[in-house]
């Protein structure tokens, strides 16, 4: 597994003052925003005018003022001897005097003429924002070696809201050298017009739903999107025990070109297993459903057997065994292309306290010796998120009751082999089935969590969302906007929601525009479904409400990602062991506002880290990105993420530039999307990204620059080595002495259904539950009062 130390940058020194020029300053130009952009005018330390020295680490270094220069005579050499860690950069100065005023929302040409006897060298770019001061932004693009003068340009991204000026420069963090010299920077021209609305006023507000005619075949609750755009839809047993016991286990490849489906021999039950896709494009599945609970004995059993699907075969074939069972378990890919799984339960339905790793050199899962083990419990579906250096952020988003302890949310250090709590997580023990994402792009490692309820106790669920910028050298989560409001059945039809009300089983999907769609959702366990859907916007951090998906998706649903952009949702399992086989497709309001972009060509889709791919497009684009295919289950896909791609544009050649981090995006097949300056969409093309032996520098240290490296909240280390963590065999929130198995009868119900016998079978009623079969002598709710075996019947209504 890779780690990446982390340091903090030790931003320039020297600031000048105009006492000490030797000679009069060069102004930028009307066009170019850059002052002193040829080294020309001398300043202090070395340095010339409006340029500072920058860096960090265990290196030797030295700065030149050369006379080997592109025009004129002088040049800036930054040079490293000898590295261990860290880089060493001539930036534009951090003062108002020389750092460039930018614009938020616009987007700049960055260029300079270099030379370079180092392949580790690239672009990199602070923002000074008017609150938090001067902080890192981004690596825009990696400088090929060259022993001749070549130009170098590269755009960037949107500026980002409270920004007003920027500083960049060369960053070397290998050994060797990198002389630049006459750079430049111009704004972008205006964005094109308006658009002209194509659809209704109200499709261009809000997008519209379109219910499919074709039902999804199998009860399926977990998606993937694979390389060849169509969708691995898992059910396994469906949560129908029947189908259990009969050894009928479901799989469906959906195919969106034609709206067909082909159901899939799957050899195990895959009902709550964890999955992620490999980097070959293949589909990792580990663990799922040994057996469903016993009443009075034991509760769900996860199995150690592990599966992996061929997209192209489709077909599933065996790896080799976990260390333990895990029902309900993580699955994070790493910037090495290996998987890390924590939690779930075990084969005797205690809760697993291994972390288990998936070597992809290897192509198995590696014994317990070989894994660094903190024996801790992260409970079922821990959403556990990579950043940029390697290390996990657990966001607080789980399944199933309580939260871990602490604060609810923590930084995993495989490496390290510790956890660090992070502070700020509002009601930690309310966001059962939250939702996490990391917000666009990838490179602000910005995190939003949103929505969540409790099973066990089952209150209504909540409105809440938090935001944490994990380049903080303290990160901590603040209170973000309040989820919108819809409509919530309560039984008797829709009805708008009040008070504090809102919804856990959140699905939450970045689309290619920047923004987050979340929809779905219910109000209490598995009942109660809500009609809400809405725009996130990172950049303004509100939400949007827009058109709402006529069909309910609560518990067992989930919504992803088409490669043409729409979204695509499935399932709802309410308590009463329904299953809704209807599947919904959303058009966002960016397919109503004219013609699409079009990637005509990709020269290649074999990337490697640091590469510089070219694209043409038939008409100007404001950005592109990749987009990680889903992998989503129970309002969990912590491998999502969307990563920009800087560009430097030459008509309709598109040169686009690829991190050279592969903690932001690890390698595997992505979605590539060319988007216009009105947030327009192209259909994607996929593009296949390399792994880590790509990246050339000894380690992603240079890229991490002040990030999250002074977490102040307890840090625990490994505890005592232990079997398992004892979990109540109620885990689910469902009492199995009613009904059959997959029948969820609340362990506890709403707060305003009264503890008395006929209000809460006057609930079950209300929610469709049918005849309950009593199972085994006890009566834990009541509901039986003549003990004839039936909960619920008329005599048991009578008695008092």
């Amino acid at each position: 597994m890779n780690t990446y130390r982390r340091r903090t940058a030790l931003l320039g020194v020297g600031a000048l003052t105009a006492g000490l020029l030797l000679t009069a300053p060069q102004p930028a130009s009307a066009a170019n925003l850059i002052r002193n952009p040829g080294f020309e005018t001398a300043g202090t330390d070395g340095m010339p005018y409006c340029w500072e020295k920058s860096g960090w680490g265990d290196n030797d270094f030295a700065f030149t003022t050369t006379a080997d220069a592109h025009t004129g005579a002088k040049a800036m050499k930054v040079e490293l001897t000898r590295r261990v860690d860290g880089d060493r950069k001539a930036l534009i100065t951090e003062s108002d005097a020389c750092a460039p005023v930018v614009t938020p929302g616009r987007q700049y040409d960055l260029g300079l003429w270099y030379k370079t006897t180092t392949p580790d060298a690239s672009v990199t770019v602070f923002r000074h924002d008017t609150t938090a001061g001067w902080q890192y932004w981004t690596d825009l693009k990696t400088l090929e070696m060259t022993g001749t003068w070549s130009e170098a340009t590269v755009r960037t991204p949107e500026v980002p809201a409270g920004t007003d000026r920027i500083s960049w420069g060369v960053s070397v963090y290998g050994t060797g050298s990198a002389t630049t010299d006459d750079y430049t920077m111009e704004q972008v021209a205006d964005p094109v017009p308006p658009p002209q609305c194509t659809g209704s006023a109200k499709q261009c507000a809000d997008g519209t739903w379109d219910v499919l005619p074709t039902k999804n075949p199998v009860r399926s609750m977990h998606s993937v999107v694979l390389n060849n755009g169509k969708v691995l839809l898992i059910a396994g047993s469906g949560n129908d025990e029947s189908m259990f016991k009969a050894g009928t286990f479901t799989s469906a490849v959906y195919d969106p070109a034609n709206g067909s489906y082909k159901v899939i021999p799957t050899p195990k039950d895959m009902f709550c297993a964890g999955h992620v896709q490999l980097q070959d494009g293949r589909v990792l599945v580990m663990s799922g459903n040994k057996a469903y609970p016993v009443p009075g004995g034991h509760g769900y059993e996860g199995y150690k057997e592990s599966y992996v699907f061929d997209p192209e075969t489709e077909t599933y074939s065996r790896t080799n065994d976990m260390n333990d069972g895990h029902w309900y378990p993580s699955a994070t890919v790493l910037g090495n292309g290996d998987v890390i799984s924590f939690g779930g339960l075990r084969e005797d339905s205690t809760g697993s306290v291994t972390a288990e790793l998936f070597s992809e050199a290897e192509q198995r899962w590696q014994p317990l010796w070989k894994v660094n083990q903190t024996w801790s419990y992260w409970g079922l579906y821990p959403s556990m998120i990579l950043m940029q250096d390697g290390r996990l952020f657990y966001s607080g988003s789980h399944v199933f009751g309580n939260n871990i302890p602490g604060t609810g949310s923590a930084i995993y250090d495989y490496a390290a082999n510790t956890v660090t709590q992070v502070p700020g997580l509002q009601k930690k023990d309310e966001r059962d089935q939250s939702a996490s994402v990391l917000l666009p792009p990838a490179q602000d490692q910005k995190v939003l969590t949103l929505g969540g309820g409790n099973i066990d106790s089952n209150p209504e669920a909540n409105r809440l969302t938090d935001i944490i910028d994990l380049k903080q050298p303290n990160p901590a989560y603040v209170a973000g906007p309040p989820v919108p409001q819809g409509t919530v059945d309560l039984g008797n039809g829709p009805v708008p929601q009040t008070g504090g009300q809102g919804k856990m089983y959140v699905s939450a999907v970045l689309l290619p525009d920047g923004k987050v769609l979340e929809t779905g959702g219910a109000l209490h366990n598995r009942a109660n479904p809500v009609y809400e859907t809405s725009l996130f916007d990172p950049e303004s951090e509100t939400f949007d409400p827009v058109a709402v998906d006529p069909e309910a998706r609560g518990y067992h649903s989930s919504a992803f990602l088409l490669p043409d952009g729409r979204v695509m949702t499935t399932g709802d399992n309410p308590g009463n062991g329904s299953w809704n086989h209807d599947v919904s497709v959303y058009s966002p309001p960016y397919l109503f506002k004219g013609p699409r972009p079009s990637i005509t060509s990709v020269i290649d889709t074999e990337w490697n880290y640091g590469d510089t791919q070219r694209i043409t497009v038939d008409r100007p684009i404001a950005k592109a990105e990749l987009i990680r295919p889903a992998a989503v289950t129970h309002s969990s896909d912590p491998n999502q993420r969307f990563v920009d791609l800087p560009l430097s544009v030459d008509g309709g050649n598109v040169d686009l530039n690829v991190t050279s981090n592969p903690d932001l995006a690890p390698p595997g097949w992505y979605m590539l999307f060319a988007v216009d300056a009105n947030g327009v969409p192209s259909v994607a093309k996929w593009v296949h990204l390399q792994g880590p032996q790509a990246l050339r520098a000894t380690d992603a240290s240079a890229h991490v620059h002040d990030f999250a490296d002074a977490p102040e909240g307890k840090v625990t280390g490994p505890r005592k080595k232990r079997t398992s963590q004892k979990v109540s065999p109620t885990i689910s929130g469902c009492d199995r002495h009613y009904g059959s198995v997959n029948v969820c009868v609340p362990t506890a119900f709403p707060a305003e259904v009264k503890k008395t016998t006929a209000a809460r079978c006057a609930w079950l009623k209300t929610n469709d539950y049918g005849r309950l079969k009593v199972n085994g002598g006890d009566d834990p709710l009541g509901l039986d009062r003549d003990r004839d075996g039936i909960a619920c019947g008329k005599k048991d209504l009578s008695r008092r």
